[in-house]
């Protein structure tokens, strides 16, 4: 038996369709698809949430210090004169941050490996690029997705057949998170 479907497309092709695939269903919570793929979507998404779960807690808070420069009430930068020049003034800032431990930073490439970059934009920008956001999947996966499946050995999703597609007959299925 085969180790995977090749699903008739060219090594690069199916890669970046399950790619594609996985990353949609951790940002969404569920696809429809055809039921082929997503028993090869599943494979991956299983593995990914898995070593979520696992690596889940595996960090330390560290407490930083930054030179932010300061604003005035419109958002922009407060400047004075020194010795003639005009020059932006900071202030130093106090802030958490967590940092991965080891296995817990090699998790986070490996899924990096494996999700694209997702781009949210407002219903009500839509077509602009201004107030466009980078969401961060490897940190949902982290923070959302993972503790809902500490408790959990696998079975991570599910799948649910809706009926034949009406173009060609193939299975359809609805691939959710559980």
């Amino acid at each position: 038996m085969a180790k995977y479907r090749k699903l008739g497309k060219t090594s690069s092709q199916r890669k970046a369709l399950l790619r594609n695939q996985v990353t949609q269903l951790l940002y969404n919570g569920k696809i429809v698809t055809t039921e082929a793929r997503a028993k090869e979507v599943v494979k991956i998404a299983e593995g990914l949430i898995a070593l979520a779960v696992k690596e889940k807690d595996n960090f330390e808070m560290v407490t930083v210090s930054a030179k932010v420069p300061m604003k005035d009430k419109d958002g922009k930068r407060v400047k004075e004169v020194v010795d003639g020049k005009k020059v932006t003034k900071f202030e130093t800032v106090e802030k958490e941050i967590k940092k991965d431990m080891p296995s817990r930073l090699h998790a986070r490439r490996q899924m990096l490996k494996v999700l694209y970059p997702v781009t949210e934009v407002p219903a009500a920008a839509a077509g602009k690029k201004k107030n466009t956001k980078e969401v961060d999947l490897v940190a949902k996966l982290f923070d959302e997705i993972a503790p809902k499946y500490v408790g959990r050995n696998g079975g991570y999703t599910r799948i649910v057949k809706i009926g034949l597609r009406k173009g060609d007959a193939a299975m359809e299925v609805l691939l959710e998170l559980v």
